[in-house]
């Protein structure tokens, strides 16, 4: 840092206090950055932005009260000057695709060396766009979601088990409609059952949200 410039200032969110720490420590390290707000929680990320004032928050993608995906469409939409760097354990091209579009201006692993990381601060501060390579060329093959939004909240209710019959109670359709729902999902991600059509669409990032 230059002498009498101004350090990055940077909100960190992520529900795991050890990695929120840990990426408080290695950021710390760096001259021109300086860590001002810590949350644990995605409904924590715009109240906590508003009073620190952040240049840009590192967010991470599965939290508690609001996904790092829709907090940052609401960060964007409350404080357009703060930029957005996901930082997310969970590398799936759909959460990349969803991200991006959201307005994050960075996506990248937390396995992202400590440099490195810091260098993706800076660039994004400096509107640039930072994207992990190997994740956005999977993204670009994996394409979009084929599921509808019925499917999608289909398959992320059955993630928790159950026959069509308990799911159809559970999201208040017949039975006949939710099994013509699944029927389609499986069709759609290539899966031989409604297990593997789940973890196609976990593993792609499809499922995101409540």
């Amino acid at each position: 840092m230059s002498g009498g410039s101004t350090p990055i200032r940077l909100l960190l969110a992520d529900d795991q206090a050890l990695v929120r720490g840990a990426l408080a420590a290695l950021l710390s390290l760096e001259e021109d950055l300086t860590v001002v707000a810590e949350v644990g929680r995605g409904d924590e990320v715009v109240p906590e932005a508003r009073r620190s004032s952040p240049d840009v928050a590192l967010l991470d993608v599965e939290m508690p009260g609001l996904d790092g995906i829709a907090a940052t469409a609401a960060l964007r939409a409350a404080l357009p000057t703060c930029r957005v760097l996901v930082v997310t354990t969970f590398g799936r091209p759909g959460y990349l695709r969803r991200a991006m579009e959201a307005g994050a201006s960075g996506f990248v692993v937390k396995d992202t060396p400590a440099r490195q990381l810091a260098d993706a601060v800076r660039r994004v501060h400096a509107g640039l766009r930072v994207v992990d390579p190997t994740l956005a060329a999977e993204t670009l093959a994996a394409g979009v979601s084929p599921l509808t939004e019925r499917e999608t909240e289909v398959l992320r209710t059955a993630r928790g088990g159950g026959s069509a019959a308990d799911l159809a109670r559970a999201l208040h359709l017949s039975e006949g409609t939710v099994r013509n729902h699944l029927s389609a999902a499986i069709g759609k991600t290539g899966a031989r059952n409604r297990a593997d059509a789940i973890r196609v669409a976990e593993q792609n990032g499809w499922l995101l949200g409540e």
